[in-house]
């Protein structure tokens, strides 16, 4: 068998065309994701804070030298990505629950159907 063929019946496989599907859709649901924490919730968080931008904090540990970038700690860069983190498992989980909720009642009205 040549590798082109073995290649082949490998990428044509039901569980890699899943994943592939599955990644697209996932790195969509991340920009959608991006974009609720970074256009709606910092906002929020912004004017309940006063107006402070937390995206953009950051705490500096050098002065900048001969004109370059000071280095710095972009804490609030940071915690955008944890809400990112956060809302994305909590959807992933809220749709595998539903999806296991699914199964166990099909399950159930196929094991009924049997008697």
């Amino acid at each position: 068998m040549s590798v082109l063929s073995e290649f082949k019946q490998f990428a044509m496989r039901g569980n890699v065309v899943d994943m592939a599907v599955g990644v697209v859709i996932g790195g969509a649901f991340g920009k959608i994701v991006t974009s609720l924490v970074n256009d709606m919730v910092m906002p929020v968080v912004g004017a309940l804070t006063g107006g402070v931008d937390i995206k953009d904090k950051a705490l500096a540990l050098t002065a900048p030298v001969d004109g370059g970038p000071a280095v710095t700690l972009r804490y609030g860069a940071f915690i955008n990505t944890v809400l990112d983190f956060i809302i994305i498992a909590f959807a992933i989980f809220m749709a595998i629950k539903v999806m296991n909720n699914v199964a166990r009642t099909n399950v159930v009205t196929i094991a009924d159907s049997n008697k």
